[in-house]
């Protein structure tokens, strides 16, 4: 079985960029989502790899889903992606075990 990534991403056209950058470089399985309540609850059914987060969406920020997903799953690999990436961010991020601080754009 292929291994799994979810991404939580809250603009569709991001969204859809990352699944198909990484369904066509690689053998990784893609779960996607706009909604981050959505993202936990997948989450907590587990069968993921790892978890890329976009940092600011609506409802839930990439912080707040890294804290919820904390409570189930100390051990998932949480990577966070935005466009608005200050050291104050990045350094939080960091202090929650988060696993990388990407910025966008990227490459």
């Amino acid at each position: 079985m292929p291994e799994r990534i979810l991404i939580v991403e809250d603009e569709p056209d991001m969204l859809l960029l990352l699944k198909t950058i990484i369904t066509t470089r690689t053998a990784y399985e893609v779960v996607t989502t706009n909604n981050p309540f959505e993202a936990l609850e997948l989450a907590k059914q587990g069968g993921f790899d790892l978890i890329i987060t976009d940092l600011k969406m609506p409802g839930l920020d990439g912080i707040q889903v890294l804290d919820s997903i904390r409570q189930f799953n100390r051990d998932i690999p949480v990577i966070f992606i935005t466009a608005y990436g200050t050291i104050e961010a990045a350094t939080e991020a960091m202090q929650k075990d988060a696993f990388d601080f990407i910025t966008k754009p990227f490459r």
